[in-house]
């Protein structure tokens, strides 16, 4: 039934705000942008080896708004997780959860982005297997 990811949403009150801190994260600028009364209301970035979607959409359409980060947590494939972690973390990122090893081959942490996000690091050896296949 589920067949893989394809888009990853996050929400922030200031869109063009949030396509600049990712677009700093990333090292590239969102591919695609809409704007709703001249500013952007949704922005979308195409990540990594899968070119999988991550869209910045303004809070005010957001179905439901925690008052504090949590859920479900995405993670993103890093090479090296305790430099991905601290990297974020120089961009103004909070640590969610330092960097825990889960087994021989995985390693995970988490940090709430400045909008409110939790956004997921895993350094993930099924994930290289498969992108080597």
């Amino acid at each position: 039934m589920l067949r893989g990811l394809t888009t990853i949403s996050f929400f922030a009150d200031d869109v063009a705000a949030a396509a600049r801190w990712y677009g700093e994260l990333l090292g590239i600028e969102p591919y695609f942008a809409r704007p709703i009364e001249g500013t952007p209301a949704y922005v979308e970035f195409r990540v990594g080896d899968y070119q999988h979607e991550l869209g910045i959409i303004d809070s005010r359409f957001a179905p439901h708004r925690p008052d504090t980060a949590g859920g479900a947590v995405a993670y993103w494939h890093v090479d090296d997780v305790e430099a991905a972690f601290e990297r974020l973390l120089s961009l103004g990122a909070t640590a969610h959860e330092k960097p825990i090893e889960r087994g021989p081959g995985f390693v995970t942490a988490s940090v709430v982005d400045p909008f409110g996000n939790v956004l997921g690091v895993m350094y993930n050896q099924h994930y290289l297997e498969v992108l080597d296949r």
